[in-house]
């Protein structure tokens, strides 16, 4: 629809300003009107007036007198087309019912009626109502009689514009309704749907009840057939059963019948064995029993007193001849006999053995007293060759004597008539178990059983925890108290055979100086472990303590201390070995191993002197204490030094024994470290070589510390209390 423009345009804004300070021009617009059918203009009731310059501006904008007409929907005459279509127009319009008391003029309304339309460009059907409501409200109330007046062409106009919006929001409203119903007939589809396919679903689940009915009674009387034939299985099956256990009773009552007669075999087998037993048993008796009898009377010397063990021989022959006695004829002797004639035999032995040791003894003590009638003899001869030596000793050059300031070239007299001493006890006990070199078997692998049931245990030595190093230590002194142990699942003891205990002896020190030659070389912890064992098993056995002093010397000899010299005719591998060295296929050892091995013997050596078992009840003193470490400090100073190797050892020495020694001599071992230090020091310093500083260096820092701080730390390794406890 075309709109015309009004005459006068530069008054409308005039207009819109009057409109506004009305108080109907005030309405606030909501978009919620229309739905919440409320009335706009509820609270406006009161009467509204236009101002005075409304008047003006109305009385401009009206040029041409107006048309009355008694009714709003009557038949009006205009010449113009426009006219006539706004009244055929508003002629249609439905009155509002609504009480309006305020009159306005139909060019108020018409203008109210633009900017109204303005706001229906917004969509709210609430403003629309408002304008229609006012623009007849104004028509109707302009003047007084007539009551009805044909609107202007604007007003009518107007008019249109407000039917026009109304249709199209009666048009949306229809078009809302229409999608509504068709959302709720599409509801009303889907929930129909839904229960179609719920019904169906239910007549699926009837017929899946049935079927599983159906199903549940083919189960059963499956069920019930299969149990029907599993019963008449199981009767064929415990038929079947009871056949087989009658069969195997049958055969078991056969296999009886055979063990029977085979065991009836078997005890008059066994019985002719005991019976051939036990005559063997009485024959070993009586040959034993023979060995209890005197010697002849043509021997020599005094006939010893047996007649205790001749009876007690007598008694057991007696006893196993009671048991042959009563075996009568066709019988065999029983278990009972047997083992009364086993114990008899074994008494025997136990007698004669007993009869033998103490013979071995007397011919031991006998032994011994030549030995030391010829040890006696020995010692007279070496005295007498020490005396000639000594004699040509003191033939020396006054020159030689001076520049040797008054030290030995060898040791003194009486530490070498020790020391050979000792090399001719360790002789004689090597010379004493000669037998056990035999080829034969069985004393070969008797011999191998007591080296290894010696040297084992030593090997195992170390410092876990002293309840260990105190079982090692007992199955050693079991070992050389003639008792028996296990070594290696076999049971060894040394009184088997009459060489055991020196084999036993001999090998145990072996080992332990050989412990110190390689355990304590590679790893110096391990000498007081070792030493506290050496000491103890000392202590308890003194003859092996010599023997360890013996190995000691010959392959250390700085242990005692000795420098052997060269003798005429000696070649230099000779020389070399007796020196300690080691001389495979005419090569020595190297320096450095030589070095390495006679430090580990010193450290044992030193480790030995100021150790003590804990755990014996002896209250003496040690065996082999710390005045000969003393002693062997004093004759090593009195000595010529020797390159490299006083050096060594005079350092291991004191780190290991210095602490015990300052300990025990106080004033008196200072005295002897300052007189290292300032006089024997410089010798060795003399004698040494710009490639063998090494020995020499820490030996000086050793005794510099030491004079200077007036104190010596004890060794590392030293088993305390705690250790013990462990």
């Amino acid at each position: 629809m075309h709109v015309s423009i009004m005459p006068s345009e530069n008054l409308r804004w005039d207009t819109l300003d009057a409109l506004k300070n009305s108080t109907k021009g005030k309405l606030k617009y909501s978009s919620d009107w229309l739905e919440k059918e409320e009335d706009v203009l509820a609270g406006f009731t009161e009467i509204s007036s236009l101002s005075p310059l409304s008047g003006q501006i109305l009385k401009k904008l009206t040029p041409r007198p107006r048309v009355k007409t008694c009714s709003l929907i009557s038949s009006v005459r205009d010449t113009s087309p426009s006219f006539s279509e706004d009244v055929a127009i508003f002629g249609s319009v439905p009155i509002s019912p609504r009480p309006i008391s305020s009159p306005i003029s139909p060019i108020a309304a018409s203008v109210l009626g633009e900017e109204d339309e303005e706001k229906d460009k917004e969509g709210t059907q609430g403003e629309i109502e408002d304008v229609h409501a006012v623009g007849v409200s104004s028509a109707v109330s302009v003047s007084s009689p007539p009551a009805m007046s044909v609107l202007s062409p604007r007003a009518t106009q107007v008019a249109g514009c407000i039917l026009m919006c109304e249709e199209k929001h009666r048009a949306r409203a229809k078009a809302e309704l229409n999608l509504r119903q068709e959302q709720q007939e599409h509801l009303v589809a889907t929930v129909a749907g839904r229960g179609s396919e719920q019904l169906k679903r239910f007549d699926e689940l009837m017929a899946l009840k049935q079927r599983q009915e159906r199903q549940s009674i083919r189960d059963m009387m499956e069920k019930e057939t299969q149990e029907s034939l599993g019963r008449q299985e199981k009767l064929r099956e415990e038929h079947r059963h009871r056949m087989k256990i009658q069969n195997l009773r049958l055969r078991e009552a056969e296999q009886q019948r055979l063990r029977e007669a085979e065991l009836e075999r078997q005890r008059q087998t066994e019985g002719r064995e005991r019976l051939r037993t036990l005559n063997d048993i009485q024959e070993k008796v009586l040959q034993l029993n023979q060995k209890l009898q005197p010697a002849p009377a043509t021997q020599t010397g005094p006939i010893p007193n047996h007649a205790s063990y001749i009876t007690s021989g007598n008694q057991l022959c007696s006893q196993v001849s009671e048991v042959v006695r009563t075996t009568t004829e066709g019988e065999y002797p029983s278990v009972v006999d047997m083992a009364v004639a086993e114990q008899a035999l074994q008494a025997m032995m136990t007698l004669v053995g007993d009869l033998q040791d103490e013979k071995a003894q007397d011919a031991e003590r006998r032994r011994k007293e030549d030995e030391e009638e010829e040890k006696r003899k020995k010692q007279a001869e070496l005295e007498a060759q020490l005396e000639e030596q000594r004699k040509k000793t003191a033939a020396l050059s006054a020159k030689e004597k001076t520049r040797r300031e008054g030290l030995q070239m060898r040791a003194d007299n009486s530490t070498l008539v020790w020391c050979i001493g000792l090399q001719d006890f360790a002789k004689q006990c090597a010379e004493s178990f000669e037998e056990l070199n035999s080829k034969d078997k069985q004393t070969k692998n008797l011999k191998m059983d007591l080296q290894k049931a010696a040297t084992i245990p030593v090997s195992q030595i170390g410092s876990t925890s002293g309840s260990q190093l105190k079982e090692i230590f007992e199955k050693i002194d079991k070992l050389l108290s003639g008792r028996t142990v296990m070594s290696g699942g076999k049971t060894v003891c040394a009184s088997h055979h009459r060489c055991g205990q020196d084999f036993i002896n001999y090998k145990l020190a072996e080992k332990f100086v050989k412990q110190g030659e390689e355990e304590v070389a590679s790893n110096h912890l391990a000498a007081f472990p070792i030493a506290v064992v050496a000491s103890g098993v000392w202590e308890l056995h003194p003859n092996v303590g010599e023997l360890i002093l013996a190995h000691l010397h010959k392959m250390c000899p700085y242990s005692v201390p000795y420098y052997p010299p060269k003798q005429e005719g000696m070649s230099v591998e000779e020389h070399r070995r007796i020196l300690g060295y080691r001389v495979e296929d005419s090569k020595v050892e190297e320096q450095d191993s030589f070095l390495k091995r006679m430090s580990g013997m010193i450290r044992l050596y030193a480790a030995i002197i100021q150790s003590r078992w804990p755990h014996t009840n002896k209250q003496g003193s040690h065996p082999h204490g710390l005045n000969h470490g003393w002693r062997w400090l004093a004759q090593t100073l009195n000595m010529e030094p020797i390159a490299d190797v006083t050096a060594t050892m005079l350092f291991d020495f004191l780190e290991v024994c210095g602490n015990a020694l300052m300990r025990q001599y106080r004033n008196q071992f200072w005295k002897l470290l300052l007189l290292i230090k300032e006089e024997y020091f410089p010798r060795i310093e003399a004698i040494t070589k710009s490639g063998q500083m090494g020995s020499v260096t820490r030996l000086k820092q050793f005794l510099e510390n030491s004079l200077r701080t007036k104190q010596i730390s004890p060794p590392t390794g030293q088993l305390d209390h705690g250790f013990w406890r462990s």
